[in-house]
């Protein structure tokens, strides 16, 4: 697989057991290097004021989302998010 191009979730956990929010992302991964990926997402849905508040909350906060693909029940790929322009930006993936 070269690239992926479809529905994920960030997820932003507290610990091991809570999850403080979900958002929905159109998400982009592709191999930049042997062993290496890059990601680049939006949300799927655009923010109401509330979520922008905690959305922009949690990145102030500490901008680490765990990453989930579609099947997946929890994110196993924790990530540090950096959002420009409403465009959720993960940094690369080394698998």
């Amino acid at each position: 697989m070269d690239q992926f191009v479809g529905q994920g979730r960030l997820e932003w956990w507290a610990n091991h057991s809570t999850c403080l929010e979900m958002y929905d992302i159109d998400i982009t991964v592709a191999v930049v290097a042997v062993g290496q990926w890059r990601a680049t997402g939006r949300h799927a849905n655009a923010l109401d004021a509330t979520q922008r508040e905690g959305w922009d909350f949690l990145m102030e906060m500490d901008p680490h989302f765990s990453i989930a693909f579609p099947g997946e029940d929890r994110g196993g790929i924790i990530r540090r998010v950096v959002e420009t322009q409403r465009q959720a930006v993960v940094s690369t993936l080394t698998r």
